[in-house]
Parts: C-alpha cells; sequence; structure tokens
C-alpha cells in the first residue's frame, strides 16, 4: 500500500540502486560504464535544454497572446457601439455597456503566463528526453561489443529485480495466510 506512492518508495529505490552500482562493476569495463555515464549525460543535458526552450516558448507565446488580446480590447473600445435596439413594434430597450467585463485583468494575464510556461517547460522537456534517448542510443550502438556487454549487464540486473519482487510477494503471501486477509 504504501509503495504506491511516490514518497514512500525511498527504501526500494535504495536497494535497486544498490544493485544496479553492483552490476555496473561486476559485469561491465571500464570503458561501458564510461559510455553508459556520456549516454547518460547527453540525456540529461537534452532534457534540461528542451525544458529551458520549452519555458521560453511558452513565455513568448504568452507574451504574443496578450499583446492581441490588448490589441482586440482596444479596437473594441475604439469603435462605435450600439446603445439601444429598437424592436418591430416601437419599443427600445437600452443596451448595456460591457467594456469594462471584456478588458484584459491581471489574473487573467498571471494565467496566461502561468500555463503557457508550464505547457512549454513539459513539451520542451518531453521532446528534450526524446531527443537526449535517441542520442544515448547512438552513442551506445557506437561499439557493438559495449553494447552486447551492457545488454547482457542489464538483462541480469532486471532478472535480480524480478527475483527480488517474487521473493517479496511471496513473503506477503505468507503473511497473508497466516493473517487469514
Amino acid at each position: 500500500m504504501t509503495d504506491s506512492l511516490a514518497a514512500f518508495r525511498d527504501r526500494r529505490s535504495k536497494e535497486l540502486r544498490k544493485l544496479a552500482e553492483e552490476h555496473l562493476q561486476h559485469d561491465l569495463r571500464q570503458s561501458d560504464r564510461d559510455i553508459l555515464r556520456s549516454a547518460g549525460g547527453k540525456v540529461s543535458t537534452h532534457a534540461q535544454l528542451g525544458s529551458l526552450l520549452g519555458i521560453s516558448f511558452g513565455l513568448y507565446c504568452a507574451i504574443r497572446l496578450r499583446s492581441m488580446r490588448q490589441a482586440y480590447f482596444n479596437a473594441f473600445r475604439a469603435m462605435e457601439k450600439p446603445i439601444e435596439i429598437k424592436f418591430a413594434d416601437g419599443r427600445t430597450s437600452p443596451i448595456p455597456d460591457i467594456t469594462n467585463q471584456l478588458a484584459p485583468s491581471k489574473w487573467s494575464d498571471a494565467a496566461t503566463y502561468f500555463f503557457f510556461s508550464v505547457g512549454g517547460l513539459f513539451l520542451g522537456g518531453e521532446l528534450g528526453f526524446l531527443t537526449g534517448t535517441a542520442s544515448a542510443s547512438r552513442t551506445i550502438e557506437k561499439d557493438p561489443e559495449a553494447r552486447e556487454r551492457i545488454e547482457k549487464a542489464f538483462k541480469k540486473y532486471r532478472i535480480d529485480v524480478l527475483k527480488q519482487e517474487i521473493k517479496q510477494l511471496e513473503g506477503n503471501s505468507k503473511m497473508e495466510q497466516i493473517f487469514g486477509s
């Protein structure tokens, strides 16, 4: 139950990190570890750069949108508006002036800047992650022998992780049998 929330998964991530370090040390050469560090650095760099560009693009779009809204409002305010409506039977009704309700507000500007920059952050970060992953793949695939060793080490790591998970699940099922849950 507690593993469903990220805040409570720290113990498990430490175990997995330790297991991964063991496989890095025992199953790979130093040159393979250097290739993996370089590939990981490329992913991180691309994601950071993409995030920065995404936030910048989001803010640029928000500024453009705000200036367009302001221009439309100024044009609406300057144009001549009807003040009353005349019906076919001769009655007239006044039309309220809604100019003040259409004015861009500080709250709408703040929401625009916030949501456009968050959207840009998400889009840029994801695109950066994709380009970084592609670049990291090319780095790893340059040396076919190193790639094979890395794949073998990863398979061994996954096997060990699954074995630990099986042990944990078997331990939980024994506890359930004891308590009858």
